[in-house]
C-alpha cells in the first residue's frame, strides 16, 4: 500500500511540451468508480497494472497498485465501465518536482491536467509557468469521473 498524496492543476498553455523529458501512451479503464474505491487498470506503453484507490482523504487516499500481464489487462478493459480513456503523458521535472502532464484524447481531446505527487501535505513546491488554477480535491477532475466533463462542454479547461 501507498499513501498517494497529490495536487492536480488546469493548464495555462502546453509550454511543458519543451521541458518534457518523457511521454507515455496510457490507456485506463475503471471496472468501480465508486466515490468510496475506484478500481483502475492501466496500459503504459507495454507494461500495465491493476490500482486499487480508496477515497479521498483532502489530498491524500491509499493507494494499492500491481503489475498484471498485459493480455489481461486488454481483456480487463473490455469489462471497464465506459468510456476506457485515452491520454498522452508527459513527464516534466522542474525544480526537484517531477510533474506529470495528461493530455486527454478520443471524447476528451483539449482537456489537459498536470499532477504532482507529494512525500506530504505540507511539502513546498514550486509552480511552473505552465500551471493554472489548483483542482486539487475537485471530484469533476479525478480520472475516474472526467469523463463526465466531456458531457458538460466541450472547451479547453
Amino acid at each position: 500500500m501507498n499513501l498517494e498524496i497529490e495536487h492536480k492543476y488546469l493548464l495555462k498553455n502546453d509550454s511543458y511540451h519543451s521541458m518534457a523529458v518523457d511521454k507515455y501512451h496510457i490507456i485506463q479503464g475503471y471496472l468501480s468508480r465508486d466515490k468510496e474505491l475506484t478500481i483502475r487498470i492501466r496500459i503504459k506503453d507495454d507494461t500495465a497494472f491493476l490500482t486499487i484507490k480508496t477515497h479521498n482523504k483532502g489530498d491524500a487516499r491509499n493507494e494499492f497498485e500491481y503489475p498484471i500481464p498485459q493480455h489481461d489487462a486488454y481483456l480487463l478493459i473490455e469489462k471497464c465501465q465506459p468510456p476506457v480513456l485515452e491520454k498522452e503523458r508527459y513527464i516534466v521535472p522542474y525544480k526537484g518536482f517531477v510533474w506529470e502532464i495528461d493530455e486527454f484524447k478520443r471524447e476528451l481531446s483539449g482537456i489537459t491536467l498536470a499532477e504532482i505527487e507529494l512525500p506530504s501535505s505540507d511539502t513546498h513546491y514550486d509552480i511552473p509557468a505552465f500551471i493554472g488554477q489548483n483542482v486539487t480535491g475537485d471530484p469533476r477532475y479525478y480520472n475516474s469521473n472526467i469523463h463526465l466533463l466531456a458531457k458538460e462542454n466541450s472547451t479547453q479547461l
